[in-house]
């Protein structure tokens, strides 16, 4: 997710509606249409990696589930019900537990993605008998995105034997320009969501939290109302995403601007990342994960670099300049190491909140690049390209295994 090779990229939470009286009929609004994202679905590849998983069953069986409930609270428990089985099932079939539904690699994200946006736009399209209001509609949304991303199971055990992690990946995206597209960082969130990894200073705990790729999201906090709770118990985090082809990269710097690359719905947004309390906010944030030491330590097959540059416009300046070493005093963000896509704002936004907790100095945290997940020679067309390919899935493989090397050394060495 950058603004230099792949600008790569999380969905707004609704307020709970849970204790809400059921609307009557005639106070329900019209049912939305389909978003841009849930469109996609009706294409054949969606259809064809639902399938070869065997997750083409899961917008159906919601469906129907959803249909059993006869009033607004009814509807709300199968939503959580629901979405909290969509990311168990995602998690467990990632770390083989379980059929595996079809022939697709385990490893693969997709589907998740594409389940959870047959399943929002069941939720967008229904029209009960009871009506529904367009408030509890977007609350019923918020709850199915918040379940189904693993935004509610996050727990780590008490004590103080093991080390807290906390790891965050995104969606597919940019999928208009290749539908089949994976993210490596979904997919490593999956892999490693509830594990346990082995360090030298002894074993760690990981919990994971996907995003959404859509700029709306986060201007609603999304990514702060998720995480906030967490910032005070772990010992360590990371976002996630994917980067530049044929490397990992580790983020210095974070820019508080929005460069306008389209999301995952076709909308772009340019402007200052809008947080709370903007007359505090600074321009830049800065990464406390042991850069030095991942850089340096043989962690997979992919080099690892730490990336210093950002793009700036220099202080009483009118036109951005690249920087290769950092920004200078009173300069105005434009892009941070990471460019100025979501991968860029979710970094921004989680160390704004470790440093607005007080945790500069005592929480290790920063954003971490994984190299763009290519498919193998020949299968590059998307128009006519297979879904997957074996070097597909070995390159999807070896990102997430030194991902994984990554967090060990992070916790050796921040400890």
């Amino acid at each position: 997710m950058t603004s230099l090779r792949v600008r790569i990229g999380i969905l707004g939470l609704a307020l709970l509606a849970g204790s809400a009286a059921p609307a009557s009929p005639a106070a329900a609004a019209a049912a939305p249409s389909p978003t841009v994202e849930e469109q996609r679905l009706d294409r054949a590849v969606p259809r064809e990696i639902l399938e070869r998983s065997g997750f083409d069953a899961v917008p159906l069986g919601f469906s129907r589930a959803l249909g059993t409930a006869r009033s607004y609270a009814e509807a709300r428990k199968v939503v959580v019900r629901q979405g909290s089985a969509l990311w168990k099932r995602a998690v467990d079939r990632a770390q083989g537990r379980g059929p595996a539904g079809g022939d697709l690699s385990r490893d693969d994200d997709r589907p998740l993605y594409w389940a959870r946006l047959g399943m929002t736009r069941e939720v967008r399209s229904w029209e009960p008998s009871f009506g529904l209001s367009e408030a509890q509609r977007a609350a019923l949304i918020g709850e199915l995105e918040r379940t189904s991303r693993g935004q509610t199971t996050v727990r780590y055990p008490g004590g103080d034997r093991l080390k807290r992690v906390l790891v965050t990946g995104f969606d597919p995206f940019t999928l208009d320009r290749d539908i089949r597209i994976s993210n490596p960082s979904g997919a490593s969130a999956l892999a490693l969501d509830g594990t346990v990894i082995e360090t030298a200073e002894g074993p760690a705990r990981v919990e994971t939290v996907v995003f959404p790729v859509r700029w709306q999201d986060f201007t609603d906090q999304t990514v702060e109302r998720a995480l906030r709770p967490y910032l005070k118990k772990v010992d360590l985090f990371t976002t996630v995403s994917q980067g530049r082809v044929g490397r990992f990269d580790v983020e210095r710097t974070n820019g508080a601007w929005r460069g306008g690359f389209p999301d995952n719905d076709n909308v772009g947004v340019t402007g200052v990342v809008p947080v709370a309390d903007p007359a505090s906010q600074p321009q830049w944030t800065t990464t406390t994960l042991p850069y030095k030491a991942i850089v340096d330590a043989d962690t997979g097959r992919f080099p690892v670099y730490d990336n210093t540059s950002v793009t700036e416009i220099p202080a009483g300046g009118t036109v951005p300049v690249v920087r290769a070493d950092g920004p200078t005093a009173g300069s105005a963000a434009r892009a941070g190491g990471g460019g100025n896509y979501l991968s860029n704002e979710i970094a921004y936004r989680v160390t704004l909140l470790r440093d607005r907790l007080g945790l500069h100095d005592v929480l290790p945290g920063g954003h971490v690049h994984t190299p763009v997940l290519e498919f193998g020679a020949g299968n590059t067309d998307p128009a006519t390209g297979a879904v997957t390919d074996p070097a597909f899935v070995q390159n999807r493989l070896d990102i997430i295994a030194q991902v994984r090397t990554i967090l060990v050394v992070a916790v050796e060495k921040a400890t």
